[in-house]
């Protein structure tokens, strides 16, 4: 293993710890290297914060170290705009570093290799695909909306060795399949999404709040495919819909033959979304977030939802949480079914307390974030 990638690979460290507080922007980490010594780390903390490579700078000046004549590995394009921060281009060219080591091009329009094209034009040597693949694993939903304006999409769910979603009782000490590290687990990846959905028999069952937990200012749109307005008046959802945003995507038919419910629905803060007879409302909802630029839906459906994104060929992720539990074999909600087929690149595995963490991605994923290799 490389020296180089030695250093990308810790970069990539410190790009994961902005997960969950960064997003929409992508979670970038820098590693600033002089005479075989790193002299400065920095990572994107804070959407609307310092970029990781001002971080890094910031980083050598604390340490009492000078820039000068380094190298910087940075898990991404450094930025040649201005928006909420300066550009990353003209901090580098500053400081006088003599080379740029990147992961991988940011295909934003802003950007999409500018920012090296600058960096080489001051007379700074860059060298590009480092750790590639990598880094566009860690920031798939950015590079798939940057460079296709869809939206990214997550399928999550939980459930035993056999399959299975829930228990076949109902009472409280059966409700929850994974343990409660799973389950914080779970909340991580809501903070880093812009839409969560459930289809409308889990908001009957569960009535759920689907927010992340601690909120951090973070408020994703909250989805449920209700084809017939079934959803209840009194759930946690519409409660809530005038501080966090809910959106109920039914079919038009549902809109022009329950126009009392609908009203009441809107009245309580919630918007309405319907879909045309003529359409999938997987694709017509996915069309419209894409629209809206929502990056990342997470999917925490039951089966029959699940099932339905895969089979449409709609899932880009997948992070399953595999409890140490067989449940009883004749009730509760299955799972497999669903996922005979499935087959998941660059998967990774993962010990939470008593539970097994599997993600990874789908191919249609590995398109989408332009990976060529799984």
């Amino acid at each position: 293993m490389t020296h180089a990638r030695n250093y990308m690979e810790l970069a990539l460290q410190l790009a994961r710890r902005g997960l969950g507080n960064v997003e929409p922007n992508p979670a970038v980490g820098a590693v600033i290297v002089k005479n075989g010594k790193i002299i400065g780390r920095g990572w994107h903390k804070k959407f609307g914060g310092p970029h990781a490579e001002i971080n890094a700078l910031a980083d050598c000046k604390k340490q009492g170290a000078n820039p000068k004549g380094a190298t910087i590995f940075v898990t991404l394009e450094p930025c040649c705009h201005f928006g909420k921060t300066g550009p990353c281009t003209d901090a580098i060219i500053a400081a006088k570093l003599k080379k740029v080591v990147v992961a991988t091009i940011d295909p934003s329009e802003h950007a999409n290799g500018k920012g090296i094209r600058q960096l080489r034009k001051a007379g700074i040597k860059v060298d590009v695909g480092e750790c590639e693949a990598e880094a566009r694993v860690i920031n798939s939903p950015f590079m798939k909306f940057a460079s296709t304006g869809k939206t990214w999409v997550t399928l999550k769910w939980a459930q035993s060795i056999d399959g299975k979603l829930a228990w076949a009782k109902t009472d409280s000490k059966h409700r929850w399949i994974s343990c409660e590290e799973s389950r914080k687990d779970a909340h991580k990846l809501r903070r880093q999404v812009g839409a969560i959905l459930v289809g409308i028999n889990t908001v009957l069952k569960d009535d759920p709040l689907l927010t992340p937990r601690p909120a951090r200012g973070k408020k994703p749109i909250r989805i449920v495919l209700d084809n017939h307005l079934r959803i209840p008046l009194d759930c946690k959802l519409l409660k809530t819909a005038k501080d966090v945003p809910l959106l109920i995507v039914t079919r038009a038919v549902s809109l022009r033959t329950k126009t009392k419910k609908a009203k009441q629905i809107i009245s309580r803060g919630a918007e309405i979304l319907a879909c045309p007879a003529s359409r999938s409302n997987l694709q017509f909802l996915l069309t419209q977030l894409g629209k809206r630029g929502v990056q990342h839906l997470l999917v925490e459906g039951g089966p029959t939802v699940i099932g339905s994104f895969l089979k449409a060929k709609l899932a880009d992720e997948v992070v399953i949480y595999v409890a140490a539990k067989i449940l009883d074999a004749k009730g509760g909600a299955d799972i497999s079914w669903a996922t005979n087929n499935l087959h998941l690149c660059r998967a990774g595995i993962k010990h939470i307390c008593c539970d097994i963490r599997i993600n990874g991605l789908t191919k249609n994923g590995m398109t989408a974030a332009g990976i060529t290799k799984g």
